[in-house]
């Protein structure tokens, strides 16, 4: 990412794209023997991006899917495509209360037709005789031999008459298909409705119901380990004593996590002593997909996260972006490992670009961020070698009012916000009125 993304190029498909390309090079992990890590060059968000998935590929496996009733299913990702057990719609109906009509029955100018028994939706009716017209209703299926629908306000009478057999309706003109849904025109038998990696929202459940599709195979909930690190760090509703700070982080990306699908299994704050959180990583990690640290990433005195993993195959780098530069990631035990940094801003946004595209692109949940273009209300700046994610809110005219400054703990400024804003490398400066990619919040 080395300038600014063309218009109608999203940069989630920017990096979920590279990421199915960068497998080697930067996305390796390299072991952090003796807490020491060789300096190199700031990896590219993309480039992160492609290591992420390549360390959560394993959870696409078969073992971990599982059949789900409709109602169950919510919020997952399919794991192979669904095609059209049946077509929709199965038959020719109605889209409006009206006639059914044979159109060669009504020249230019009207016609005047008997009427045949009304056509309830549900009922199988009998085929349309010459010279006559059948009320129907809507979602009806159109008898055999009608072929345009003329609505009911536009007949004379203008409602619907007891049946009789001398009954008789004036109707206008109506071409081939005028008001009629023909069988297929949503999807055929066959097609493909859904994709494999589809997140099944209520529209896509609507659509399998619509099918006659009962159930569904998805990937299961992925779990995950959160532990927030630091002696500075208390939990909320405890006294507050002097340089100490109350824990933003846990509750932040747990609700992050769930709210995007994710299992999340707490395990409180560690303190700064390495053996201490090795411990709890060992006693709390069972039956999690992937551990998740915040803070102790930096190179700092007291970094207990990177400390905790001399022995472990994890690297510890630094990506250019801003906020959220400093990284962990690998595996403790075997167990997947990011470890994100401790300001909340910065964790939250490592969770957005890194962790929910990538489970979103393997698995098809949490459902992707919506990217927009929108511009900018006021000038910004940004360092031209990083890519600088800033925090905004969309307003009725359609440009964007940055919330806060480019600092990572400004917690109220975030929370006010409604979208994040795209500065990509390379650009160092843009003017109010500028086109930027925002993702939606």
């Amino acid at each position: 990412m080395t300038s600014p993304k063309p218009h109608g190029t999203s940069l989630d498909e920017t990096i979920n794209g590279q990421a199915q390309h960068q497998g080697g090079g930067d996305a390796t992990h390299e072991p952090n023997h003796q807490g020491r890590q060789a300096h190199h060059q700031a990896r590219s968000v993309a480039g992160h991006a492609a290591a992420v998935e390549q360390l959560l590929r394993p959870l696409q496996s078969s073992d971990r899917t599982e059949v789900l009733p409709l109602h169950e299913a919510l919020g997952r990702g399919l794991v192979s495509d669904v095609r059209a057990p049946i077509s929709l719609p199965p038959f020719a109906n109605s889209q409006m209360d009206g006639y059914a009509i044979r159109s060669a029955d009504v020249p230019d100018g009207g016609a005047e037709l008997r009427v045949m028994p009304p056509v309830p939706a549900g009922a199988s009716p009998a085929a349309l005789r010459p010279g006559m017209a059948a009320p129907i209703m809507t979602g009806a299926m159109l008898p055999e031999g009608a072929d345009a629908v003329v609505p009911i306000e536009r007949a004379v009478p203008d409602r619907f008459l007891p049946h009789t057999e001398q009954a008789t309706v004036t109707l206008p003109t109506a071409a081939p298909g005028t008001f009629v849904r023909a069988a297929g025109s949503d999807v055929r038998t066959g097609e493909t409705a859904l994709a494999a990696g589809t997140f099944l929202g209520p529209a896509q459940l609507g659509l399998l119901a619509a099918l006659g599709i009962p159930e569904v195979t998805v990937y299961k909930a992925v779990t995950v380990l959160l532990v927030t690190t630091g002696d500075e760090v208390v939990e909320p509703g405890q006294e507050l004593p002097a340089g100490k700070i109350y824990d933003s982080n846990g509750t932040l990306l747990e609700a992050a996590m769930k709210q995007s699908g994710l299992q999340v299994r707490r395990a409180g704050i560690a303190t700064d002593n390495p053996e201490a959180l090795r411990r709890l990583l060992r006693s709390e990690g069972g039956g999690t997909d992937l551990i998740v640290t915040t803070g102790g990433v930096s190179k700092g005195a007291y970094e207990v996260v990177r400390q905790a993993m001399e022995d472990q195959p994890v690297e510890f780098l630094h990506v250019g972006m801003q906020p959220g530069g400093p990284q962990g990631i690998g595996t403790f035990e075997g167990r997947p490992f990011l470890g994100f940094p401790g300001n909340p801003v910065s964790c939250l946004v490592s969770f957005e670009m890194f962790l929910r595209p990538v489970l979103a692109g393997l698995l098809g949940t949490p459902a992707r961020r919506l990217p927009i273009r929108a511009r900018l209300r006021h000038p910004l700046t940004s360092p031209e070698h990083k890519h600088q994610i800033r925090r905004g809110t969309l307003q009725p005219d359609g440009t964007v009012e940055l919330q806060g400054g480019e600092s990572s703990h400004l917690m109220h400024a975030l929370a006010g916000s409604n979208l994040l804003v795209h500065v990509p490398e390379g650009v160092a400066a843009l003017a109010a009125g500028a086109e930027v990619e925002v993702w939606m919040l």
